[in-house]
């Protein structure tokens, strides 16, 4: 049983910082090797018949994957963790444990890939969705009919940033008897840890901030019940969308460095979001560690800041593809949390799947850009938004 890190020590450490470099399975007893080997292979030998080390065939388990699971779990204070091929291929698995008939409530903006998968896939085998407004659980609390197994929300949500009450949606799921799902990639382990609040099931694009250096796609599920984590385990195995024994090693390397780079993130994102907000050419900003902020007071009671993701407007006197191909230091490019700073266009690129009559309903404006905030020096940052600001004005 994982126990939380916040509330005591394990393994001679109690702080999360600690935990990303120790945590799970730490290191090779065999070699005193300090870092995890890549077991790069697909099957292992046994002394006999249904005699084995443990290990039989790396899709159903893996060394170095395991310890990589093990880590995500102590890390999000769950039972289990599963390590899949992609953020997709994580929530695909969790969607799984859903059967025909059964309804799905997700965030009113949510990751288009997520939206996409129930819109076009899981319609087919007849589990439905309905888009919510989960930052109101007054109005969420009505919409849970006989028909609704779980809630899905991300908070702070791509790409408005809109914060919802993690507790609040725990506590609604409980209460109906129904599962609570948060994707948590914006906001890492080390920024918010929803099971802490209740929360059933936690989701992770790895790619992103987990792995944080663009060099590998991959996805983590957290589980806090011990019979979702056999269903889920069942799931992995038959359906094989698991995360290769090098994939898993390099998220492990780059976990141990999360906490250095978040702080860095968010350090040089608070400032930018501050220069946004004074610009005169920017109409709106949307940026949970700002005051002014939707759900700011909930976000700092849940979260340990506001994490560095940005979005933002222009005026309607700024043309917004000129910004684009203006931008010099930051990268035009789908994804985020790299140390890199990356820039989109969340209408035509990670959400060009969501109808355009519900992105314009949710928010999800032709003129909105996301922004995901490297760990470059700020000024240079800074420097490349205003230079491609000034060469956006029509």
């Amino acid at each position: 049983m994982f126990k939380k890190i916040s509330e005591v020590m394990i393994m001679g450490y109690k702080h999360i910082e600690s935990a990303l470099i120790h945590g799970g399975i730490y290191g090779d007893k065999q070699t005193g090797a300090v870092n995890v080997p890549i077991y790069q292979t697909s099957t292992y030998e046994q002394s006999g018949l249904g005699q084995n080390t443990g290990w039989e065939y790396s899709r159903t388990g893996n060394p170095t994957r395991a310890s990589l699971e093990a880590l995500i779990a102590e890390l999000e204070g769950g039972k289990a963790g599963f390590a899949f091929g992609s953020g997709m291929a994580a929530i695909t698995a969790v969607l799984s444990l859903f059967q025909s008939g059964d309804k799905i409530i997700i965030s009113s903006n949510v990751y288009g890939g997520t939206f996409r998968v129930l819109d076009k896939i899981f319609s087919s085998f007849d589990i439905t969705y309905s888009i919510e407004d989960t930052t109101n659980i007054e109005t969420l609390g009505n919409k849970i009919t006989p028909d609704v197994k779980a809630i899905l929300v991300e908070s702070p949500a791509n790409p408005l940033l809109t914060v919802t009450d993690l507790r609040a949606v725990a506590e609604l799921a409980k209460k109906h008897h129904i599962l609570s799902i948060v994707d948590n990639t914006f906001m890492t382990p080390y920024l918010q840890r929803p099971i802490e609040f209740g929360i059933d099931i936690v989701v992770h694009s790895a790619t992103k901030y987990l792995g944080g250096h663009s060099d590998v796609v991959s996805g983590l599920v957290v589980v806090n019940d011990e019979k979702l984590a056999e269903r889920l385990a069942f799931i992995q195995n038959s359906t094989g969308g698991v995360l290769g024994p090098f994939d898993s090693f390099l998220l492990i390397r780059s976990i141990k460095t999360l906490s250095v780079r978040m702080d860095r993130h968010v350090k040089n994102a608070e400032k930018i979001a501050v220069y946004l907000q004074n610009h005169e050419a920017v109409k709106n900003v949307y940026y949970p560690g700002l005051a002014t902020a939707q759900g700011y007071d909930i976000n700092k009671r849940q979260a340990k800041n506001g994490g560095a993701m940005i979005s933002f407007e222009l005026y309607e006197n700024y043309d917004i593809k000129r910004f684009f191909s203006s931008v010099k230091l930051i990268a035009l490019a789908e994804s985020l949390g790299g140390v890199e700073s990356l820039v989109c266009h969340p209408a035509s690129m990670t959400h060009a799947s969501i109808p355009y009559e519900i992105r314009q309903k949710v928010g999800i404006t032709e003129g909105l850009i996301r922004l995901s905030v490297g760990i470059e020096n700020v000024e240079d940052i800074i420097a490349d938004l205003e230079q491609a600001i000034k060469e956006s004005v029509k």
